[in-house]
């Protein structure tokens, strides 16, 4: 599968998220702790907002660790919001159309896990694409079909109805076709000013999911570490697994829930898909 992260705050640098932690996302797709798989080779992606509305991205099916053009872009991108994506294939082609994050305006998404059963349902689910959005779709993962069922079903008007409503619709159509436990995800998207991010699957056992402690805890708890001292209280990172062993400083996702970071007081919820 896939290891992900989303940061939201002030600028930073992005080598301080993906380079320099003990368990960087480079090092983690290598040598992945918690993730179903060790390795993440099949290529990478970054998303990122800077001043314009529409987010940039950059991908590549090199390994992330073997690509020189990210750390470059490591060194020089400070961006106030970030996805960054490793990727290990599910079965589908490794391709740049095929990397994390997907762009839709100015909408990202990326997703760790798999719709089980996707060649014996894809038809269906690509047949309740949206018309105008169908053409969009460049990939062939059963992650960007996702997405694009996702826009379908309201992302941009509510996304954690809209989610919802996809997953309830995934889970219908898979298990009509006799596929047990349709659905495994760990989900995150944004329209470049709230980051929304899910944990579910249909087995109720998810892949792994964290997110960083409030900074003014871990500035008192840590007063001496640079990047504490550096962002805003509102920064926030969501990881698939933590960036490093630093107590206090990562708490996982509970099972089945669904959260948003903005500005103001972040919240958490219960996922529950809504039936087709």
């Amino acid at each position: 599968m896939c290891r992900w992260l989303a940061y939201s705050g002030s600028p930073i640098l992005l080598e301080e998220l993906l380079l320099k932690p003990d368990n960087s996302l480079i090092e983690q797709s290598q040598h992945s702790r918690l993730g179903e798989t060790a390795l993440n080779g099949d290529g990478f992606g970054i998303g990122w907002y800077g001043e314009r509305d529409i987010p940039g991205l950059f991908h590549s099916i090199e390994p992330a660790w073997h690509d020189p053009n990210l750390r470059e872009l490591a060194h020089q991108l400070s961006p106030r919001l970030v996805f960054a994506h490793i990727r290990a294939s599910t079965g589908t082609a490794v391709q740049k159309t095929n990397c994390h994050p997907f762009r839709h305006e100015n909408w990202l998404w990326m997703h760790n896990g798999v719709i089980r059963g996707f060649d014996a349902v894809k038809r269906q689910l690509a047949m309740a694409v949206d018309p105008s959005l169908y053409p969009l779709i460049k990939g062939s993962t059963d992650s960007e079909l996702f997405f694009y069922l996702a826009l379908g079903f309201g992302l941009e008007d509510d996304p954690p109805v809209a989610v919802a409503r996809a997953v309830g619709f995934i889970e219908s159509v898979g298990r009509a076709r006799g596929v047990k436990n349709p659905v495994q995800m760990t989900v995150a998207t944004t329209n470049g000013d709230s980051l929304w991010a899910f944990r579910y699957s249909s087995e109720r056992n998810s892949r792994s999911l964290f997110y960083s402690s409030n900074i003014d805890t871990l500035r008192t708890d840590y007063p001496d570490h640079p990047v504490f001292s550096q962002v805003a209280p509102d920064s926030r990172v969501v990881v698939s697994e933590p960036l490093g062993n630093l107590a206090g400083v990562w708490n996982e996702v509970p099972e089945s829930t669904w959260g948003v970071v903005r500005a103001g007081e972040d919240e958490m919820h219960p996922f529950v898909p809504v039936p087709a």
